[in-house]
């Protein structure tokens, strides 16, 4: 009898798994995506545009032979479950794998792991289902979506200005920053005055004449108002409120990434990373398991075995008044519900029992993951609030404290909110209304322009505003930053002049595509597809219907950018030598291109790593053809001596062949033969 076959798309996932599920399962590896949308077509889309859209795949670079393995074992197995990630991504992998594996005649289901936990996947595989198409459509029509404007818009922009490229999402990003960086430049700051009151144990400011909000706008008003004031403040009124404060929900994708931004200083790439790692698997003292649950995600719905867990876990350490209510979503439009929030996989995994596993990094993730997760359904902190209203001639002067009462979900979130007190003194036990400051002060200031975008404040506007998906937002901040359309000054993002030029030529051409409303409105018809509530290719006739016209009035109606001149002369045909790019890089080319063809070859000095083992040549540092960098002899074609890895120039004590270095070790380039760096 055989074996079942599961097959995942991470490999770091499949020891953990086949531990959990035993002799009479085979756990394998996709190792993430296996097909690709092909470069066939009219403009090399991958589509076949007059035949509904339909796509044409291709085998990744590298994954002929996963599938070829993957197809042995498939032959061999009684069953194959598929066990791709549970969101539309993962969903279009289980159905590449369906369809390149030919399983349709196959016994095959479709499984889900929120968590890689032994009881979470024991129970997952009891919960069969098969693909669902609607979700394979709307991630399919994304892919063909962002290739279309990815490609079409790509061309466009590198023919006409000094960018490389734009997209469906990220040239929306780039048109919130370089919108803002407007409003910053066009911003006139006004001038504004306050007027403060310091008494022994607190300070008191002025905000309002006769109970009616006051606006104090030149230092002459506040002089008119200062030589009206006494020293002496009447206490006009006490009142202390009791309030509470609750916690936040657990986290989604989203708001991991801004905590972690705010809090931890992380990039949202970074942030991603490590929590792909929690989830997929630690290795503990007696186990590997994931520490967190699926972090991709759009709810805050808590399981309710987890809930119950927490709450024996919140009585028995804190007490049963620490208890707090279940957050409940109020979001609806976007929301994979299927899924839960980011949350510990055990309440009783906390940070400090499983520190000594993790790295520094991985440790302030999971202890904030943890602790969020754990503070949302804790009670409210209490905290009572007094607000004195002083009157000095009419002036009405304002001071607040605050004082918590009951500590509550701050128990154990204090360290990610802030906490002090602001302590009055007792008001109500002074023997006279009447109270005398030290002084009296003004200060002028101005207003401030709106602030730039952080990676944190920029995932908060896109997520609000229904733009692209947050699982996307890591890779959708990289592309701009590493195509030079912004610049990160004091972690706020700035645009740089290619990033205004890129901005303004889509505008120019795509506002009626390119904007808050229209990919927003895009967002939602995808939805619409995987709730089978729209047909896939006619959301996509529609939208190339508007696109492709736009685009070749754009291709007509911008001027080309010039090549900027080096100010020499070509040596062939006495034409002017011009700054092209390509695809590794610039280079310096004859302006009469494609008639001369001439290009200048850089003449870089020869970095010598060491003698040739094998003449009298040099072994210098070179680079392939894609940019890869080897290390080669310099008499290079007579002499082919190469490696991949560096050579230090001594030789094997085992078998005299080069010693190389390779991360943290040196090896021998033939032999096994290894020593410490």
């Amino acid at each position: 009898m055989g074996k079942d076959l599961v097959i995942v798309e991470s490999p770091t996932k499949v020891k953990s798994i086949s531990k959990y599920l035993g002799n009479n399962y085979v756990v394998s590896s996709s190792k993430g995506h296996i097909r690709d949308l092909s470069t066939k077509g009219k403009y090399g889309l991958g589509v076949d545009i007059e035949n509904h859209f339909k796509p044409d795949y291709k085998t990744i670079k590298g994954k002929k032979s996963v599938i070829n393995e993957l197809k042995k074992e498939t032959k061999k197995a009684d069953k194959i479950y598929l066990a791709t990630d549970h969101d539309r991504e993962g969903e279009a992998i289980a159905w590449h794998l369906y369809d390149c594996l030919d399983l349709k005649d196959k016994p095959y289901s479709r499984v889900t792991f929120n968590e890689i936990t032994k009881n979470a996947i024991l129970e997952a595989m009891k919960h069969e289902g098969k693909i669902d198409q609607n979700l394979v459509n709307s991630q399919e029509t994304r892919r063909i979506l962002d290739r279309i404007i990815g490609f079409r818009l790509s061309k466009l922009i590198q023919s006409k200005t000094d960018g490389s490229s734009a997209g469906r999402v990220q040239s929306v990003a780039l048109k919130l920053i370089v919108d803002r960086e407007r409003e910053i430049k066009s911003f006139n700051p006004e001038e504004y005055w306050t007027i403060e009151a310091d008494f022994k144990d607190f300070k008191a400011d002025l905000f309002a004449y006769n109970h009616k909000k006051i606006e104090i706008k030149t230092e002459s008003e506040a002089n008119t108002i200062l030589d009206k004031l006494t020293k002496a403040f009447e206490i006009e009124s006490v009142d202390k409120k009791q309030k509470n404060r609750q916690s936040k929900p657990p986290f989604t994708t989203s708001t991991l990434q801004q905590a972690a931004s705010n809090r931890l200083r992380f990039s949202s790439k970074k942030t991603m990373s490590i929590a792909q790692k929690l989830y997929e698997g630690i290795d503990l003292a007696s186990e590997t398991v994931g520490l967190i649950t699926y972090m991709r995600t759009d709810s805050i719905r808590l399981s309710n075995e987890f809930v119950s867990e927490a709450y024996k876990f919140i009585e028995n350490k804190y007490g049963q008044e620490y208890t707090g209510p279940v957050k409940i979503s109020k979001k609806t439009e976007n929301v994979q519900d299927a899924h839960e929030a980011i949350r510990p996989t055990s309440i009783e995994r906390t940070p400090e029992s499983v520190k000594p596993y993790l790295t520094d990094d991985e440790f302030k993730l999971y202890r904030l993951i943890y602790y969020r997760a754990l503070a949302s359904i804790m009670a409210p902190a209490k905290v009572e609030g007094t607000t004195v209203i002083l009157n000095n001639n009419d002036y009405n002067f304002k001071a607040t404290g605050s004082v918590i009462i009951f500590d509550g979900y701050l128990k154990v979130y204090s360290d990610y909110e802030e906490t002090k007190d602001t302590i009055l003194p007792p008001f109500d036990t002074y023997n006279s209304k009447v109270i005398v400051s030290n002084d009296i002060t003004k200060e002028q200031h101005f207003t401030e322009p709106p602030a730039r975008y952080t990676e944190a404040k920029l995932i908060k506007e896109m997520d609000e505003l229904g733009i692209g998906r947050p699982s996307t937002y890591a890779a959708i901040i990289d592309n701009i930053k590493n195509r030079g359309y912004v610049n990160l000054v004091e972690r706020k993002f700035i645009p740089t002049e290619i990033g205004f030029e890129v901005n303004d030529k889509l505008q120019e051409c795509f506002s009626h595509l390119i904007n808050v409303k229209y990919t927003a409105n895009m967002e939602t018809d995808l939805d619409k597809i995987a709730e089978g509530k729209e047909v896939w290719y006619k959301v996509l006739e529609d939208f190339y219907k508007e696109f492709e016209p736009a685009v070749k009035e754009a291709f007509d109606k911008l001027p080309k950018k010039e090549a900027e001149k080096t100010g020499e002369m070509c040596p062939e045909c006495g034409h002017p030598l011009v700054i092209r790019k390509g695809k590794y890089g610039s280079f310096v080319a004859c302006s009469n291109f494609p008639e001369c063809k001439y290009i200048k070859q850089e003449k870089k000095e020869e970095q010598i790593i060491c003698d040739c083992p094998n003449c009298d040549g040099k072994i210098i540092e070179k680079k392939t053809r894609k940019g890869k960098t080897f290390y080669g002899c310099n008499n290079y074609p007579k002499c082919k001596t190469a490696y991949w890895d560096k050579p230090t120039g001594e030789k094997c004590p085992n078998c005299n062949e080069m010693l190389v270095e390779k991360k943290n070790i040196i090896k021998c380039s033939k032999c096994d033969y290894t020593k410490d760096l």
